[in-house]
C-alpha cells in the first residue's frame, strides 16, 4: 500500500492543490486534521477532500472548534480570530462533515496509525524526550503518524532506546523502515509549514518497501495571502506564509 500523508492544510487551497497535482500511484490518503482554520478558503479545501476517492481523516484541534465541539478559550488571539471567521464561513453542509470527522489514534493497518497531536492525547503537542517516551508507550502500531507541530520530525525507539534521527529537512527525506525499530513520524504541514520552508510538506508511505518518504511542494504562496487578507483574516496570516513560521 501507498498512503499520501496530508496534515494541518488549515484552510489552504493553493497549498493543498500543489500536493494533490504532484502525487501518482496512492492507494489511501490519510488525512491527520486540522483541515480548516488561518486560511481563506475553509469551504474549497473541504470539498476538495470530500472528493478524494479513498482516504480516512481525523480531526485537529482547529475542526473542533470551528464545529463548535469545543471552546476557542483556548486558542490565542490570532487563532481565535481566524476559526471565528471560518465558523461563520462554513456551509451547514461542510459544518457538518467537519463535525463529524473522527478522533484519533486510527490504526490504518498492521504497520501504521495516525492521530492528530500524539496516540496518548490528540490535542498534545510532541516537543521534548517525555513527550516522545509518552508517545512511544501509547502508540499501537510500529509507525505512528502524527501532526499539530507543524515541523517535519522523526523519532525511532529500539527496544527501550531512544535512536536519533536527523529532522527531515529538503525537498525530499527519505526514511527506511527497520524491522525491530518504532517510529513516530510528522510529515509536517501542508497549508502552515513552521520549520522555516515555506513550501507545502505532506508525506508518503510505502509499507512494501517499508519506507516513509517526507516532501515539499512549491504552491502559489501570494494567491493564498491574498486571499486571506481579501477576507478580511489578521495580515500577519498572510505574512507568515512566505517564511515559513
Amino acid at each position: 500500500m501507498r498512503y499520501l500523508v496530508l496534515s494541518d492544510i488549515h484552510a489552504n487551497l493553493e497549498a493543498l492543490e500543489a500536493v494533490l497535482s504532484t502525487v501518482t500511484g496512492i492507494d489511501r490518503t490519510l488525512v491527520l486534521g486540522d483541515v480548516i482554520g488561518y486560511g481563506a478558503d475553509p469551504n474549497a479545501v473541504v470539498d476538495r477532500l470530500r472528493q478524494l476517492p479513498d482516504a480516512t481523516f481525523i480531526r485537529g484541534n482547529h475542526d473542533k472548534v470551528g464545529a463548535g465541539l469545543d471552546s476557542v478559550s483556548g486558542f490565542n488571539h490570532l487563532a481565535r480570530q481566524a476559526i471565528q471567521w471560518t465558523a461563520s464561513a462554513l456551509t451547514p453542509d461542510n459544518h457538518a462533515w467537519v463535525a463529524a470527522l473522527g478522533q484519533g489514534p486510527v490504526e490504518i493497518d498492521d504497520l501504521v496509525e495516525i492521530s492528530h497531536g500524539s496516540p496518548f492525547d490528540e490535542d498534545c503537542y510532541i516537543f521534548d524526550e517525555l513527550d516522545v517516551r509518552q508517545a512511544f508507550r501509547a502508540a499501537g502500531r510500529p509507525v505512528s503518524l502524527f501532526g499539530h507541530t507543524h515541523v517535519p520530525a522523526i523519532f525511532c525507539m529500539v527496544g527501550p532506546r531512544l535512536q536519533p534521527v536527523e529532522a527531515p529537512r529538503g525537498t525530499r527525506y527519505d526514511l527506511s523502515l527497520e524491522p525491530d525499530s518504532r517510529y513516530l513520524v510528522n510529515c509536517g504541514a501542508v497549508g502552515q509549514p513552521r520549520d522555516g520552508d515555506p513550501r507545502a510538506a505532506y508525506g508518503l508511505v510505502d509499507t512494501n518497501a517499508k519506507r516513509v518518504t517526507v516532501l515539499r511542494a512549491e504552491y502559489d504562496v501570494a494567491l493564498a495571502q491574498a486571499k486571506i487578507l481579501a477576507a478580511g483574516l489578521p495580515e500577519v496570516l498572510a505574512h507568515r506564509l512566505a517564511i515559513g513560521r
